[in-house]
């Protein structure tokens, strides 16, 4: 009874990820934290299959990842990031906001956020960070510079009293500086994976993408570069720890021996990204990697926490 159960779920999740693609990436956000596989490895698998994910937003988003209308994502819908997402401001304040909203009409400005709902200076940065209020005019760094003053504001003020909500001109965010402002307030990077950002520097090193490991012939030697998702070490493998590596293309295993652990426990431990050089193990449609060099590779700051030994 218990393996009938445990197929039924594979097989209905099967269907679900496969004829609504978006509706499953955005179940599985609003259940978190749960299961093997981070929000970031969730979202960069839905955007692999031609998913949208589209950042937090004032009046658009609900207090979870919900679902909206979006011509160039598979089935015609993208997921919205929720505001409970965004770091320090959790379902209570995001349903607060929403509430606001829906009884008192859309925000036109950070402000008049500020005006309406009563939050803490951490809040409306972190807000302003994850792009909550970009599609009211302010780029991120504007909305943040707005932000110290509006949270000052408090419901039942006089208007125009908080000085600083006009921001002077101010440079706009490279692409690579909005990934790391997505990933520090949601933990998601929606537009692309960090490691494309180092793709240029991982083909100098002749790494290869992960998605061409299972195309590489057996027992080839060949070395890959990604973020560090996950550390598994079996109680019946034998001392062996099992990696997930993963980069814009995909995920790879990479199979590290106890030797080569106990070399590089600390590389293994502490780093968020990893360069694995090894030899390819393609069986019956399977393939791994069984590493035989292990380095530090640096993210510069773009990388979360990997999910170990669970």
């Amino acid at each position: 009874m218990t393996a009938r159960s445990f197929a039924l779920l594979v097989y209905a999740s099967a269907w679900f990820k496969r004829h609504y693609p978006a509706a499953f990436c955005a179940g599985l956000l609003r259940a978190q934290p749960m299961g093997f596989y981070s929000p970031q490895s969730l979202v960069a698998d839905a955007r692999r299959h031609g998913v949208a994910t589209l950042g937090p937003d004032l009046n658009l988003s609900a207090a979870h990842a919900d679902l909206e209308p979006h011509a160039a994502s598979t089935g015609g819908v993208a997921i919205r990031q929720g505001l409970a997402a965004v770091r320090t401001v959790g379902q209570a304040v995001a349903e607060q906001i929403v509430a606001e909203r829906d009884t008192g009409g859309p925000y036109d400005s950070i402000g008049h956020l500020t005006d309406r709902v009563q939050l803490p200076r951490p809040v409306v940065e972190a807000l302003a960070t994850a792009g909550a209020f970009t599609s009211l005019g302010p780029d991120r760094r504007q909305a943040l510079w707005t932000a110290g003053a509006a949270a000052t504001t408090r419901p039942g003020h006089l208007p125009g009293l908080a000085l600083g909500h006009d921001a002077p001109a101010l440079p706009g965010m490279t692409a690579f500086e909005i990934a790391a402002a997505d990933l520090w307030a949601t933990g998601i990077t929606p537009d692309q994976h960090p490691v494309r950002f180092l793709r240029d520097h991982l083909d100098r090193l002749g790494a290869i993408p992960a998605a061409r490991l299972p195309a590489t012939a057996d027992g080839t030697r060949v070395t890959i570069g990604g973020a560090v998702t996950h550390k598994q070490r079996p109680a019946a493998a034998g001392g062996i720890t099992f990696l997930n590596l993963e980069d814009e293309t995909g995920m790879a295993n990479i199979v590290v021996s106890p030797g080569l652990f106990a070399r590089e426990r600390t590389a293994l431990l502490g780093a968020t990204a990893l360069l694995v050089r090894g030899t390819a193990q393609i069986s019956q449609g399977s393939a791994s990697l069984h590493a035989d060099r292990i380095t530090v590779l640096d993210l510069r700051g773009l990388s979360s926490a990997s999910r170990d030994f669970r």
